[in-house]
């Protein structure tokens, strides 16, 4: 048996343009995005803090989102914080809204007429004074995040103030960090952090708002750029018509060939007939008046 054989191609291999072999951006890429929604968000929360906690609507900024490791994780939160977890539209994503322990102490002893500045170490647990205030919380950050990634309110799952007992993330993850300053006046700053994995930044930021607007809403407008501009030659047949070869083959200068022009001329572009028309005259030119739109 002869097992030598020679393959041929059974046509030329695709050759692909750089455009269309450029990959994707990294999650990591993904950061400055995150940050512009982080900015939104940081809008919409201002005013939604000064209707919940009363007074004038605090200075909420967003500052610059970064790469955090799962393991370091705890340190990044404290011992206590109001951690909850909240699922946006994207399937599987899951989303971790952190505010600080003191700050949520601060808070409830203002609700309750104190000066915001409570003292003594932390407590192991909120009270419940303390809950009551973060499930409002977790409700304001679910809504304005929301607005902030295009979609419905996030859906709030489950919390607990010690990290290391709600493990939110894979061990090992590589997580974006996107923490948001909220300033009260003359009080200390306090902060709220938003942390999700970092291979969920395409899924989470693919219905904000500054990604909806590079995607288009429905058909393109041949009326509109790029496509407006592109030539397309419009071929017009006067005349169709089968002439056998031996005629073909005795035609010489002065020879007359009867020709009948249609009636329905046809207008076609790259083969395919779009309209059809009938033979006139406008301005002492040649025209063709359009009857009928192939549909």
């Amino acid at each position: 048996m002869n097992t030598e054989h020679t393959f041929v191609a059974d046509r030329a291999a695709a050759q692909h343009c750089a455009e269309l072999l450029r990959r994707g951006p990294e999650p990591g890429d993904l950061l400055p995005a995150l940050g512009r929604s982080g900015e939104r968000f940081a809008r919409a929360l201002a005013p939604a803090l000064a209707d919940l906690i009363g007074g004038d609507a605090p200075t909420v900024t967003a500052l610059a989102p970064s790469e955090l490791r799962e393991s370091d994780l705890a340190a990044e939160l404290g011992a206590l914080a109001a951690n909850g977890l909240l699922a946006p539209a994207a399937a599987g994503v899951t989303l971790l809204a952190s505010i600080e322990g003191p700050a949520v102490l601060r808070l409830v002893d203002r609700a309750y007429g104190g000066k915001g500045e409570p003292g003594g170490p932390l407590p192991r647990s909120f009270p419940l004074s303390a809950e009551m205030l973060i499930a409002r919380l977790e409700t304001v950050v679910a809504r304005c995040l929301g607005e902030a990634l295009g979609e419905e309110p996030l859906r709030a799952l489950r919390r607990n103030p010690r990290i290391e007992e709600l493990a939110p993330f894979p061990a090992g993850a590589r997580l974006a960090l996107l923490p948001i300053e909220v300033m009260e006046g003359a009080r200390a700053p306090w902060k709220l952090r938003l942390i999700l994995p970092l291979s969920a930044l395409p899924k989470v930021l693919g219905n904000s708002p500054g990604a909806a607007a590079r995607q288009p809403s429905g058909p393109a407008d041949p009326a509109a750029a790029p496509f407006a501009e592109v030539p397309l030659p419009l071929v017009a047949t006067l005349v169709d018509m089968k002439v056998p070869l031996a005629a073909i083959s005795a035609l010489e200068p002065g020879s007359v060939l009867p020709v009948a022009v249609a009636r329905a001329v046809p207008l076609s572009i790259g083969g395919a007939v779009i309209a059809r028309g009938s033979i006139g005259a406008q301005d002492d030119l040649v025209a063709i008046r359009l009857t009928q739109i192939t549909q």
